[in-house]
């Protein structure tokens, strides 16, 4: 059953971002993701606003799980930790 990442992104730190970006996507694609949102226009109709929104599709929670947890996606992810505000979690589809 496929997984969607989905992340909520405040960046405060564009450079800083950027090479967060530039190397998760490949890790994500490494692991099966596929982005269906990758920030883009968005409208919050409740709760708080988040600029950047990301949905990405993978083949299973597992594999969606493993990327997070993968050496890869764990470099990258180094980049944004001072770089954003943001939230992910990992939701199963029906």
């Amino acid at each position: 059953m496929t997984a969607y990442w989905i992340a909520r992104v405040k960046v405060t730190d564009e450079a800083a971002y950027g090479e967060y970006a530039k190397r998760a996507g490949p890790a994500i694609e490494k692991h099966g993701g596929r982005f269906l949102a990758r920030g883009g226009n968005s409208v919050t109709l409740e709760g708080d606003d988040f600029p950047r929104n990301v949905v990405v599709e993978f083949p299973s929670l597992d594999q969606a799980v493993a990327c997070y947890n993968s050496k890869e996606y764990k470099e990258a992810w180094a980049y944004q930790k001072n770089a954003a505000t943001r939230g992910l979690c990992v939701v199963e589809g029906v």
